[in-house]
């Protein structure tokens, strides 16, 4: 016998595509309604539920998928953030190696995060999916042997059927024999075709039955499967969404610790620059570049003119227009205080002034706090005033300035 190709004969080749040739047949005929098909309602809710079971799976597969995608890319995201502070943060600085280690436990945290998340939920959802494929497959394949079945049913129903046509059939022949033939030959002849036709209904019945047998053993374990299938998916979807939220409470958790002691450690080291700040400033020196100054300071100072007009006396607190004592020469004396006066500080550190708008300081001058002629002028960290002995000599305003308020101490 001709080999094909491996495995298959020529045999087994026509017997396939004879077999394809019957099913499509038999399909034709039960789409036309010239055959009944064997229907199994049952059977066909479970085959539309395993396909909407399989169509939840495969979508909760891929959100899945690109949800383990963005935790990798906040994961890329967040080291390269706080790399840049671990470059940034230079060795004499407070808490250094407390920052080194918080970065490098953050990057572990995220790193066990994407892990766990794989093997408790994708490694789990791909197992899960991972049975439908052999599933689907036998559904097909029953289908295919219903045909079969159904096939084996009608042939053996059309030969019972024509039963009686046959034995007709068979005295034509004997008739048209009888003058070319001895008698004793016509019965020979009749014998054999009924023979014929018993090995055919034969043969029929054992097609029919070896179909409906193929077809059970598949029908059975479906029946079977189908509805567990069906039924596993709420136990599967709870430990899911369980898994994948308790991961993430866990890491919320530990990552808000981290970020907590980041928080600390950056308070101290601010804490530690502005006393560093504070100390650098010795009598006579000048004030580090740490001195806040607003953006919206420095823009209003184009903006306000030298020679401003004053301030409106009746914007000016009652009790801060009265009279105020001043101590000059040791004694006493009640001089007027400038209009907007609020109160006295005195000046801890010299301040030198950086722009025309501010006020030049030593150590230990007595500096008259005003409120500003706009309130929308006024920096956080920075008052308005004029110095006492300046004020005393000439009460002008026009050598009033903004001068820091942490340089000074209020009396």
């Amino acid at each position: 016998m001709a080999e094909i190709g491996k495995g298959v004969t020529a045999g087994k080749l026509a017997s396939n595509v004879q077999k394809k040739i019957n099913r499509a047949q038999e399909k034709v005929l039960q789409k036309l309604g010239k055959a009944d098909e064997t229907k199994d309602i049952l059977f066909e809710e479970g085959v539309l539920n395993f396909h909407k079971q399989l169509t939840e799976g495969t979508k909760l597969q891929k959100d899945l998928r690109a949800y383990l995608t963005a935790v990798k890319a906040m994961h890329e995201s967040s080291k390269r953030l706080q790399d840049c502070l671990v470059e940034m943060y230079e060795p004499e600085w407070y808490g250094k190696d407390e920052v080194d280690s918080i970065v490098e436990d953050t990057d572990v945290l995220w790193t066990d995060f994407h892990q766990k998340l794989v093997d408790h939920a994708l490694i789990s959802m791909d197992t899960y999916l991972g049975q439908f494929p052999d599933i689907k497959a036998r559904i097909a394949k029953r289908d295919r042997k219903l045909v079969d079945y159904d096939s084996a049913r009608h042939h053996f129903a059309s030969l019972q059927k024509g039963k009686k046509k046959d034995e007709v059939k068979v005295a034509k022949p004997v008739s048209l024999l009888e003058k070319a033939a001895p008698g004793w030959a016509q019965g020979i002849l009749s014998a054999h075709h009924v023979a014929q036709t018993n090995l055919s209904r034969s043969q029929a019945e054992e097609e029919l039955g070896r179909a409906h047998k193929v077809f059970e053993e598949i029908n059975v374990d479906l029946q079977e499967e189908l509805p567990s299938l069906w039924n596993s998916r709420v136990g599967f979807y709870v430990n899911t969404f369980q898994s994948v939220a308790g991961l993430e409470e866990k890491f919320h958790r530990e990552m808000g610790k981290l970020s907590l002691n980041l928080n600390d450690v950056l308070n101290k080291l601010d804490e530690h620059n502005m006393g560093e700040t504070n100390n650098s400033l010795a009598p006579g020196g000048t004030p580090a570049p740490g001195i806040p100054k607003s953006p919206s300071k420095q823009t209003d100072k184009a903006e306000v003119s030298s020679d401003a007009p004053a301030v409106d006396s009746n914007a000016v607190p009652a009790e801060s227009a009265e009279p105020q004592p001043a101590e000059t020469n040791g004694s006493a004396e009640e001089v007027e205080m400038p209009p907007g006066f609020l109160y006295k500080v005195k000046v801890m550190h010299d301040y030198v002034a950086n722009d025309s708008d501010e006020l030049e300081m030593k150590a230990g001058d007595v500096v008259l706090v005003m409120t500003y002629d706009s309130p929308d002028e006024q920096d956080d960290g920075w008052l308005m005033g004029v110095k006492e002995t300046d004020w005393l000599q000439t009460k002008e305003l026009k050598i009033k300035g903004v001068f820091p308020e942490n340089f000074t101490q209020r009396l």
